[in-house]
């Protein structure tokens, strides 16, 4: 891959969703080289223009991680190996080795803090858990510093949330959520690299601690059965209350929580509009929106997916 210049940009979980889709964003741009970390580098080799091994639970991997790197953009994952993952811990270990490494500009992937938004009414770990961090990385000195903020995945619609079958044949969402009100910021998690490529090009508009938020739509789950069912999906929504939901799976209570937060303050909360906007300035191409995205997968999912039309 050829680039522009030698600048060095260090990606954590460049296997996974956020960061594949940061190294693939940088590697289209072509401004910086760019460091793929991960755990297995011997099973990703060529992923990028360097592989390097690193793991945020092994704090001492993170020095050769970042040695050199004028950028790092840095994501935990709450859920890894069943939940409970310390997110303070590693984002902190993380910005202290980028900080000793000369690393000129830290792009943190954080979410709303959920429990200072609702005054307490709310209690979602993963997402305040992440908040928390904000206040390591802008102490910590960065010359740049940006956030970015991941929507809920549309992924998620035809994974884990997939609608479930109903005893008349047809499938359906199963939520303790007003189906009729448009609260949920939604978008292509592959898509957050386009806005943290444009971050890392952009320093000095959007370096001095501004939130970037990716979203395609904001929608209800009345705007989600449309989509579908415009393209033949004999799909619906139901509605069930929160002490139900709750006892469905072992992680059910922090989502029928979350569910309830994003009803009463929408998924990024109250400044969602001008972090959006903001995002929307910077990112190398625009985001996709719900029904291009629906369009883009149900041809290749209605061959396989029970209770499409093509099942």
């Amino acid at each position: 891959m050829s680039t522009n210049n030698e600048q060095i940009i260090a990606v954590i979980g460049a296997t996974g969703r956020q960061g594949g889709g940061v190294v693939r964003a940088l590697k289209a741009q072509g401004k910086f080289r760019v460091r793929a970390l991960t755990r297995n580098p011997a099973e990703h080799e060529g992923l990028a223009d360097e592989v390097v091994r690193a793991d945020l639970s092994e704090p001492a991997t993170l020095t050769e991680a970042f040695a050199g790197a004028h950028g790092a953009f840095v994501v935990t994952n709450f859920w890894e190996g069943g939940g409970g993952v310390d997110e303070l811990a590693q984002c902190t270990a993380a910005v202290r080795a980028a900080k000793a490494a000369g690393v000129q500009h830290f792009v943190w992937s954080t979410l709303p803090n959920v429990e200072e938004i609702s005054g307490g009414k709310f209690h979602v770990p993963h997402f305040t858990n992440k908040a928390l961090a904000d206040a390591v990385v802008s102490s910590a000195g960065f010359a740049f510093h940006t956030f970015v903020e991941a929507p809920f995945y549309f992924q998620n619609l035809t994974s884990v949330m997939s609608p479930q079958p109903q005893p008349d044949g047809s499938k359906a969402w199963v939520l303790p959520l007003d189906p009729s009100v448009r609260c949920i910021h939604m978008g292509d998690i592959d898509e957050l690299g386009n806005v943290v490529a444009g971050a890392f090009a952009n320093p000095e508009r959007v370096g001095q601690g501004q939130v970037l938020s990716l979203c395609g739509s904001l929608v209800a789950f009345d705007d989600v059965v449309a989509a579908f069912r415009g393209r033949g999906w004999n799909v619906g929504f139901v509605q069930v209350p929160r002490e139900v939901y709750a006892g469905f799976y072992p992680e059910a209570e922090e989502m029928a929580e979350m569910i309830g937060f994003f009803q009463a303050h929408t998924y990024m909360g109250p400044d969602a509009e001008q972090k959006i906007a903001l995002a929307n300035e910077v990112a190398t191409h625009p985001p996709t929106d719900l029904r291009a995205w629906v369009e883009s997968v149900t041809a290749v999912l209605d061959a396989s997916v029970p209770g499409s039309e093509g099942s």
